[in-house]
């Protein structure tokens, strides 16, 4: 088994030979040649892990290769040769994505090194590649189950924003997810393959916050035995998640904004600031601008965090999701109980689809794994559903259609409930109810409720 594939580029025979040559011996499946043309057209028929370029040639030099190798092969490393060696050229060269930059005349011994390394990170890449998909296998993607048009256009912009490497701040209300689009976000990013680190800043006092974040070296403190490196410093090359930001004492809001614009942090005790590459996604349930007015929170952290803003609408204005997230939550808890519950009765989703939900999507989770935990058959009844819920339902089943119900209307759903309660019971429904039986009966015939 060969340790990669590698194309070598470069006009002149005697630089070719030798370092064909010696990347054969080395391991690699080699394929050379002394045209920039026919290295292109190598390009064209097939993928390539690394490859080894002069830069200065005849008709098609080693940028052109490298800009077909962005296009077309993202994944190829491209390390360039020239003899031609300045400061400009190989900042230009790195900054198309260039792996490495070597000076002629150059030591075998150095191709060999910086090959390895490049065929090293490919490795790495597959790797982790591999790895994610296996979870994604076992845990599903990053996914945010909705079918409300709201929705999708918000996952649209953030899909799109994604990229882009902006800072974001999200709002809401508790529960609608917040945390969950900042990990899609990360996922959709190129700092996906990075770290996704999150802190609830309202969880902790100002001492052990900054600690979390900057980290401290040894020494720093009575305990501080050795370094520790800040979720800042950890979170270097993806995202951190900074949960309920507006918590953030406004010391700490100060020290913040200077790593934002700086991109450096000073770690408790340290005499040197460590440089960091973070993209920030903050969150938060209250409403900063009005916090900003009152002099709550930092203007200029508000506007360093909040170059696009996500609002996450409550699940009470998408209705249509509940359904979809209610069988999603379903299943979820029915694996991990070891469960055989596949089923929401009709008359409990009516009940979910009628109820407000002041805890939004969280608490939906919480009510179908209580649901799945009771269950003693293959379907969520509303009997398993919480009291508080239940009686809920009572006085705002009819609410989604607009208006407030008729005495009738009430009548109906209250015994119809009731029945439905006592498990078709018309006995112990009319003793519940307070009337004999033959009343219910003739209740029943004249709101044509018998087969309840």
């Amino acid at each position: 088994m060969t340790k990669g594939r590698l194309l070598i580029v470069d006009d002149e025979k005697v630089a070719i030979k030798n370092l064909e040559h010696v990347m054969k011996k080395e391991g690699y499946e080699v394929v050379a040649t002394q045209s920039g043309g026919n290295a292109l057209a190598h390009l064209e028929k097939q993928a390539f892990d690394v490859v080894l370029t002069d830069l200065r040639m005849e008709k098609i030099d080693g940028m052109q290769i490298l800009r077909k190798c962005r296009e077309s092969h993202p994944d190829t490393e491209v390390v360039l040769i020239t003899g031609f060696a300045t400061l400009e050229s190989a900042v230009d060269a790195m900054k198309h994505g260039a792996f490495y930059y070597i000076a002629k005349p150059f030591r075998l011994d150095e191709v060999r090194k910086v090959v390895a390394e490049a065929m090293e990170k490919i490795r790495l890449r597959r790797e982790n590649r591999a790895l994610r998909e296996q979870v994604e296998g076992f845990q599903g993607k990053v996914r945010i189950i909705t079918q409300d048009a709201g929705m999708q256009r918000l996952l649209e912009m953030t899909r799109q924003i994604a990229p882009t490497d902006c800072n974001v701040l999200i709002t809401g209300e508790s529960g609608t997810g917040k945390e969950l689009f900042a990990q899609y976000l990360h996922h959709h990013s190129r700092r996906a393959e990075g770290p996704c680190l999150a802190i609830n800043c309202g969880a902790f006092n100002e001492d052990l916050l900054a600690n979390e974040l900057f980290g401290h070296a040894k020494g720093a403190f009575t305990g501080a035995g050795s370094d520790r490196k800040g979720l800042l410093e950890a979170a270097t090359g993806g995202t951190l998640f900074l949960d309920e930001i507006t918590e953030m004492p406004p010391t700490m809001q100060v020290k913040l904004l200077r790593v934002i614009q700086e991109r450096e942090v000073l770690p408790l005790g340290a005499t040197r600031p460590v440089k960091v590459d973070v993209r920030f996604v903050a969150a938060t349930n209250r409403d900063v601008q009005d916090m900003v007015r009152r002099g709550e929170f930092r203007q200029d952290l508000w506007f360093r965090l909040n170059v696009v803003n996500l609002h996450i609408p409550p699940l009470s204005r998408r209705r249509d999701d509940v359904p979809l997230l209610a069988y999603h939550f379903l299943k979820k808890c029915a694996a991990r109980m070891d469960k055989r519950v596949s089923e929401i009765a009709p008359e409990a989703m009516d009940i979910l689809k009628a109820y407000d939900f002041p805890g939004n999507v969280r608490e939906l989770e919480n009510i179908v794994e209580r649901g799945v935990a009771v269950a003693t058959g293959d379907i969520i009844e509303t009997a398993y559903l919480p009291d508080d819920l239940r009686e809920l339902s009572i006085r705002t089943f009819r609410k989604k259609e607009g208006r407030l119900p008729s005495l009738e209307e009430q009548e109906r759903d209250y015994i119809s409930w009731v029945l439905r309660d006592a498990g078709g019971n018309q006995t112990l429904a009319a003793q519940i109810l307070g009337i004999d039986r033959v009343s219910l009966w003739r209740k029943l015939k004249r709101y044509e409720l018998e087969k309840s």
